[in-house]
């Protein structure tokens, strides 16, 4: 009896250790400052990734673990005006700053400047290359080769594939379109006959497709970046040539439009992309950092994947006009930083 009760109470001071800890991890930064740098607003992806920033960021303020999470946006997608926004932050006292960034290497100079004057400096999605930042990302280039492998496993005599891709000089946009000729290459039966900048937007997606559409052969798959295979599938429709089997990426409206086609004729495909709430993530990492954890300078996730047959519960869960998600809480960031280790 008395084994029992020593057990029962070492057991209870290590939970309590353990909860203490944590208290611990989440006071020592009360009073620190957070702020957000991101390059571009104009799709569904990054609203919903402010969208997500500004739920955990804000619940984590209000609950007393940061003093502040500032977002901010760059009207431009444009390095330079970026890099004169870490530099504002640099000034206003942030200690912290999460960044997606418009390029791998152009900030690289802001960033260093950041790191000197005391500041944690994470990159997520867009992530930069300068060594005293942290790096989250899923592998993108993993992602834009599996596109193809899809496609090889749906088309086994291959043709004529568009690619879509994203916003010019972001190092997503490098990856994803790396990983794919990558695919192309191991599956030579298939050849890329047309690329157009979709900037991840479906309007600026459909309007690139059907500029180029009229000088292009028949074409059997799309492959894309997210937030462009509904505009390329409506722009395919409005040339009045057959839809070909497009690789989706996580969009309510794409997933609504492939329910629809379905339901209609059995179409089939995939979906995949990187969830917006990676911020919520790169919010906890900072935090963790700024706490004075042992955090690996890189870090990855996997991306999320749509299925046929998850569909219609991923549609189901993903509010209209935004993109599946999965939201980060502070476990969730110290089993990922546990996990690099």
């Amino acid at each position: 009896m008395k084994i029992s009760k020593m057990l029962l109470g070492a057991a209870s001071l290590v939970l309590a250790a353990g909860a203490a800890q944590a208290q611990s991890d989440l006071s020592s930064t009360e009073d620190k400052r957070i702020a957000l740098s991101n390059n571009y607003a104009g799709n569904s992806w990054r609203q919903a990734m402010l969208q997500s920033w500004e739920e955990t960021a804000g619940q984590a303020v209000a609950d007393g673990v940061v003093a502040a999470a500032d977002a901010y946006t760059t009207s431009e997608n444009q390095a330079t005006e970026q890099a004169a926004q870490i530099q504002n932050m640099i000034l206003q006292g942030y200690d912290a700053i999460v960044l997606n960034a418009a390029s791998p290497t152009a900030l690289n100079g802001a960033v260093k400047e950041a790191c000197d004057a005391g500041l944690t400096v994470v990159s997520f999605d867009g992530i930069v290359t300068e060594p005293c930042a942290w790096r989250i990302a899923v592998d993108f280039k993993a992602m834009g080769k599996e596109e193809v492998e899809y496609l090889a496993s749906r088309l086994p005599e291959g043709g004529n594939l568009l690619e879509i891709r994203g916003l010019a000089g972001v190092f997503v946009d490098d990856e994803i379109s790396a990983g794919i000729h990558e695919g192309v290459a191991e599956n030579d039966k298939f050849e890329i006959v047309g690329s157009v900048h979709g900037d991840w937007a479906q309007d600026v997606a459909q309007k690139a497709v059907a500029g180029v559409l009229p000088s292009l052969p028949d074409v059997v798959g799309v492959v894309t970046q997210g937030g462009d295979g509904y505009g390329a599938a409506q722009a395919f429709k409005a040339a009045g040539r057959p839809t070909p089997l497009i690789v989706l990426g996580n969009r309510q409206d794409e997933m609504k439009w492939w329910a629809e086609q379905r339901d209609a004729n059995g179409y089939e495909t995939l979906s995949l992309s990187i969830a917006p709430g990676v911020a919520t993530l790169a919010f906890w990492v900072a935090q963790q950092v700024l706490a004075g954890e042992e955090v690996p300078k890189d870090l990855t996730v996997p991306f999320l994947k749509i299925t046929q047959d998850t569909l219609d519960e991923a549609l189901a869960s993903t509010p209209e006009g935004s993109v599946a998600n999965v939201i980060y809480s502070l476990e969730d960031a110290q089993q990922v930083i546990s996990e690099a280790k």
